[in-house]
């Protein structure tokens, strides 16, 4: 340890006669009971004529001192380079001057202090001025060639406001002798010498603090859980469904005809009657006391002429498979013409008014026809008691009069062609929506089965309420779990169908489900993550059972406590092991992290 005191200004008078007066800190150094083994030397460069002598003793027993006492302020002219390097490694700075010297101390407050300010460059470096000697009130020269008055004195006021500009300690030393140098400015000196020491530790220990957390055992690093593997949803092919049931015309009972019964145009009863309060009536779904709109009925009568049974049967019952299609002759030559582009502008459910428009005008090349056509439809389409007028009507505005669709004939027997037998209960159904929505349905229907000649068809394996969201799926094109069992049931079910989409659907309810689950959720959750596991597995759905496997290892301290986890395969649970969060190696890693930081006694930043 050491301390560095770097002395500026002459403390003798200049014009006075006593030349060999000790300089302050000689007196100081030689006095000091608390200084020992004094050295001195000249600064090497400078030994004719020295700009400052270095002196070398022992402080408070083992502190080194160094002192650099500049007694001429001529080095801040000759070599600024020196002088700011023993300001810079300075702990303190003592600045002298002579009370009865004031043009010195002029030229010190003018000319000095300004680049021993810039030198400092707002260190906190302590400064201690001191003003040595007693002031001689004698006559000031009245001689007229002096310029200034060289016998006055500083005043005690003109130092203390320098040593306010330099935030420094003022003392007046009237005599250097025991009593000023040991006990004032000794006292002073050592004072600012055991700060400038504790400062010292303090940074020394803050050093060594650093030093150490620099190199101490480091706390381990948990990284992310892997990525799950991602599930992309299906899209939608509910329109595409029903517009191939009208070119493969499967399960079609009605069969649109001109009146010369030339062609026949087949199509589907459920399909007409979900867009249309038209077809409703034709087909006995609505009497025409249940319509409020007279125009419409009308308009059925007008247009169209049901060969088989009355124009309005009194109950609309199922049918059996082998009744032949009901045969309805179309009136109007010019509408039936067009029929075809009608069917698939209704068939494609995305009602294309537009490409309707277009397509009629291609065939019929008549404005007025194509209008009067258009016309018809849109009276066919139209909302009861809603549309008066069907002037520019869009596309746009044709969905918004779409009023009825495929729901309202969900689990309901009207138009019903086939009947479930399933858990003691019948759900009745229509044989053209199972046959456009379910693959497994259509070659079942229409292949070499009994059930393609049956009304009754039973269903096992799977429960009423399942079976009912697989059907309103197939009707609605979507689907709503209540639990994840549920949703787990009707995978099954549509697995067993193959109906992938909603499949697909159930896998991404589960995920979801599953993901939002806080911990705490997970751990007292009575569901068995394995047992979905092996369904998922077993019922084909390798994206639901590759997810599972990484939910499982990514909570592996949850699942790694519960019953169920032993029923884990040999292969699932090498797969768990491997890819399980936290790692072995990290739980490794704290473990020794603990004991480290147990032996060092110090306390757990991370823990």
């Amino acid at each position: 340890r050491s301390v560095n005191i770097v002395a500026f200004g002459n403390e003798r008078d200049g014009f006075s006669e006593d030349n060999q007066q000790p300089s302050l800190i000689w007196c100081y150094l030689g006095r000091s009971a608390l200084i020992s083994q004094i050295d001195s030397s000249l600064s090497a460069s400078h030994v004719g004529n020295p700009v400052f002598t270095e002196y070398q003793a022992c402080v408070f027993g083992n502190v080194r001192l160094v002192v650099y006492d500049c007694p001429v302020w001529d080095i801040f002219d000759s070599d600024w380079y020196t002088s700011c390097r023993l300001i810079g490694g300075a702990d303190i700075i003592v600045i002298k001057y002579s009370v009865n010297d004031k043009t010195s101390f002029q030229e010190l407050k003018d000319s000095y202090v300004p680049m021993v300010k810039k030198a400092l460059n707002h260190c906190s470096v302590p400064v201690i001025i001191s003003a040595i000697g007693a002031r001689k009130n004698g006559v000031p020269c009245t001689c007229p060639l002096c310029t200034s008055d060289r016998r006055s004195c500083v005043t005690t006021s003109e130092g203390v406001q320098l040593a306010k500009e330099l935030g420094a300690t003022y003392l007046e030393l009237h005599t250097l002798n025991d009593f000023y140098i040991q006990k004032y400015f000794g006292g002073v000196l050592e004072y600012f010498m055991i700060q400038s020491l504790n400062q010292k530790s303090s940074e020394k220990m803050k050093k060594r603090k650093k030093t150490q957390k620099c190199h101490r055992v480091q706390a381990p690093q948990l990284e992310q859980p892997e990525k799950m593997p991602i599930l992309k949803g299906e899209a939608s092919h509910y329109n595409a469904d029903l517009n191939k049931l009208l070119y493969c015309c499967q399960c079609a009972d009605v069969s649109f005809c001109p009146e010369d019964l030339s062609t026949a145009v087949e199509a589907h009863k459920i399909i007409l009657c979900s867009v249309s309060q038209l077809f409703m009536l034709l087909f006995g779904v609505k009497s025409p006391s249940d319509t409020h709109d007279a125009s419409l009925v009308q308009l059925a009568r007008s247009l169209f002429v049901v060969e088989e049974g009355d124009l309005f049967p009194s109950s609309p019952c199922a049918v059996p498979p082998c009744v032949p299609p009901v045969r309805v002759v179309v009136k109007d030559s010019v509408f039936c013409s067009c029929l075809p582009d009608i069917l698939r502008f209704i068939y494609s459910g995305a009602f294309q008014w537009e490409r309707l428009e277009e397509d009629i005008k291609k065939k019929l090349k008549d404005p007025e026809k194509t209008e009067h056509v258009l016309e018809k439809v849109k009276c066919i389409l139209k909302t009861p008691g809603k549309l008066t007028t069907v002037k520019d009507c869009r596309s746009h505005q044709i969905k918004r009069l779409y009023n009825t669709s495929l729901r309202l004939f969900f689990n309901t027997p009207v138009l019903a062609d086939v009947i479930f037998k399933i858990q003691g209960a019948t759900v009745p159904a229509h044989r053209a929506v199972l046959v456009a929505r379910c693959e497994v349905m259509a070659a079942m229907f229409n292949g070499n089965y009994l059930e393609a000649n049956s009304i009754l068809v039973p269903v096992h394996g799977v429960s009423k309420d399942t079976f009912l969201s697989f059907l309103e799926y197939l009707y609605t094109d979507s689907c709503c779990p209540a639990s994840i069992l549920q949703a787990m049931s009707l995978l099954i079910c549509a697995e067993m169908y193959q109906v992938m989409r909603l499949q697909h659907i159930c896998e991404l309810y589960i995920i979801t489900q599953l993901q939002s689950m806080p911990s705490r959720e997970l751990a007292s959750m009575s569901l068995s993550i394995v047992s979905l596991l092996k369904k998922a597995k077993f019922h084909n759905s390798d994206c639901l059972s590759t997810w599972l496997l990484h939910f499982i290892a990514t909570n592996y301290l949850i699942f790694s406590q519960k019953p169920e986890f032993q029923e884990l395969s040999v292969e699932e649970r090498n797969f768990v092991e491997i890819h399980r969060w936290p790692s072995n190696l990290y739980l490794k890693q704290l473990a020794d992290y603990r004991n480290y930081i147990h032996s060092q006694k110090c306390h757990c930043t991370v823990m």
